[in-house]
């Protein structure tokens, strides 16, 4: 049975989603703030945790922040707060998808759904020792730096290959542009999104078998890019 930990101190939205969760034969534990999420993660190893940032005793940030000091367990953020800043500030601290209130509490389940297949997908428990990814239309060797369509190689500039390595060793992962950009280009391009969408139409265009509506590089408008195996 798949472990939910709910962090919302909104007693009638955790009793919403107790009572959906339980009905899908999710298991549920709960916090009502971010001191009891720690505590509750580290006791309890839960498979998925649905994390409010608007919490009484601390920044949902921070929550983020704790977690991922130790664990890789998907974290999906479910917050009022609804510009990019805030969105991005989650991801960057290590959220792993973004869901803004009021929501949909079917969209909210086939997030959970996808987060925790993911994470039981074998090769991704571990990004940073994934060594071969293979999806229908091309393979990413990422000892050799080489991409494969069929038996083609397909040439990538440095900057192209640095991209699809950080997305593709993150897969599912919503990975924000600021990110992104501080990883390839470096701190004095952290707002030059118009870089990332260059080169994103570059790689879709050498890799997707419709660039135009691609199926592997996903945009997350506003925040950011994934990589859906």
């Amino acid at each position: 049975m798949t472990r939910v930990l709910v962090v919302e101190d909104d007693p009638q939205l955790v009793r919403a989603l107790r009572i959906n969760l339980q009905a899908r034969k999710f298991e549920v534990a709960e916090a009502g703030d971010g001191g009891s999420a720690l505590r509750l993660a580290a006791a309890h190893k839960p498979d998925v945790i649905v994390l409010d940032l608007g919490l009484p005793d601390m920044d949902g940030i921070e929550v983020i922040k704790g977690v991922r000091g130790w664990s890789l367990v998907p974290i999906l953020v479910l917050s009022a707060r609804h510009t990019s800043e805030d969105k991005i500030r989650a991801l960057d601290a290590g959220a792993d998808d973004y869901v803004t209130k009021p929501f949909s509490m079917d969209e909210l389940l086939a997030r959970l759904r996808a987060a925790t297949r993911r994470q039981e997908a074998p090769g991704t428990a571990r990004p940073d020792k994934v060594t071969l990814v293979a999806t229908d239309e091309f393979t990413v060797d990422l000892v050799a730096k080489k991409v494969l369509r069929g038996e083609r190689a397909v040439r990538l500039t440095p900057t192209e290959w640095h991209l699809l390595e950080i997305l593709t060793t993150h897969p599912g992962r919503l990975i924000s542009q600021s990110r992104l950009l501080l990883e390839v280009w470096g701190p004095t391009y952290r707002e030059n999104t118009n870089y990332l969408r260059v080169y994103m139409a570059q790689l879709r265009r050498k890799l997707e078998a419709d660039p135009s509506h691609p199926r592997y590089l996903i945009t997350e408008p506003g925040m950011g890019y994934r990589f859906e195996p």
